[in-house]
């Protein structure tokens, strides 16, 4: 159980985000921000299913290739993913080559199409958005799901997506700022979204 951290710069973070300059520079610009449209969505749930049991690090080193192999996360793009396109992705060591992944982020693109005759992804998560909870004080402090992620990813399965469990949901309104789980002290409480 941490609380934050103050860095070789002076600044106090979240202790994942105080060591590695990936993390770091992740945790300073992005965790926890609002994203806008749908690809940023869409782009934001892939990764956080692909690194369901992997470290984060690996996730965002692979970043670059998962926009490439994704087409940016153009949901009609990827929505028309072939099998000739699943073995290509397969065969990306640019990416992680987990075949049960590779068909959800597929599908969720498939579902995501589907999802706009009610709005559109970035509606349908923030519709799920919790009221605003008091600042961790130590990571012990940070839940790993919540009723509203429980709930989303219910209604995201209903909706056809895949891989996108409670833990996997929560993580994903982390990142997007649909709840804001940066420490008491870090410079970036109170930035969310």
């Amino acid at each position: 159980m941490a609380a934050a951290v103050v860095g070789d710069d002076g600044v106090a973070r979240c202790p994942w985000g105080a060591g590695d300059p990936v993390n770091r520079a992740y945790h300073d610009t992005e965790w926890g921000m609002r994203v806008a449209g749908e690809a940023a969505h869409l782009e934001r749930l892939t990764l956080e299913a692909f690194q369901s049991g992997l470290s984060w690090l690996t996730i965002l080193n692979k970043r670059a290739h998962f926009r490439a192999a994704f087409a940016d996360f153009d949901a009609d793009t990827v929505a028309a993913y072939d099998d000739s396109d699943v073995e290509r992705l397969m065969a990306d060591a640019g990416i992680v080559r987990n075949r049960r992944k590779v068909d959800a982020a597929i599908a969720n693109a498939r579902a995501t199409v589907a999802l706009r005759a009610e709005g559109g992804l970035e509606a349908f998560i923030w519709s799920f958005r919790p009221e605003p909870a008091p600042a961790p004080v130590t990571t012990a402090d940070v839940p790993t799901t919540s009723p509203e992620s429980l709930a989303l990813s219910q209604a995201l399965k209903k909706a056809g997506f895949a891989h996108v469990g409670p833990t996997t949901m929560y993580a994903l309104m982390e990142a997007i700022g649909l709840v804001d789980d940066h420490l008491e002290g870090c410079h970036r409480r109170g930035c969310a979204g």
